[in-house]
């Protein structure tokens, strides 16, 4: 698990990922991943999360973006010492590529601020030496 925690905005992200060995097809060089992502407010105010934008790069250096409203169809409240967990996923053509980020927050004022979330790896098992 990596943990990331922007500072400014008192939320600490962590980060877990896993192979899918079963809807995977490394043949057909499709690898498929699941990563699970903790978002915790350190902070003294609620923070809603309003989007996501994902950076997605394979091993070819191949680029997708990602951005959307919410997460998992949600749009969570984060309370003061409350941690809200989901867990979604990426295919990739390659064995191993990165993920990293940013989640756009709310403020209770209306102010808005973007918590990075720094590259993570996603990794076949003894694909990386």
């Amino acid at each position: 698990m990596q943990n990331f925690q922007h500072d400014a905005s008192n939320i600490d992200i962590s980060v877990q990922t896993q192979y899918l060995h079963e809807q995977s097809d490394p043949e057909k060089n499709r690898f498929v991943f699941s990563y699970t992502i903790g978002i915790q407010n350190l902070g003294s105010e609620p923070v809603k999360l309003l989007s996501r934008h994902w950076v997605i790069t394979d091993d070819n250096n191949q680029i997708e973006e990602v951005r959307g409203p919410g997460v998992v169809g949600l749009q969570p409240m984060i309370h003061p010492g409350q941690k809200f967990v989901y867990t979604s996923g990426a295919v990739l053509t390659t064995q191993f590529g990165t993920m990293q980020g940013s989640y756009e927050m709310l403020k209770p004022d209306g102010s808005r601020f973007d918590a990075p979330i720094p590259a993570f790896l996603l990794s076949r098992p003894h694909s990386v030496h």
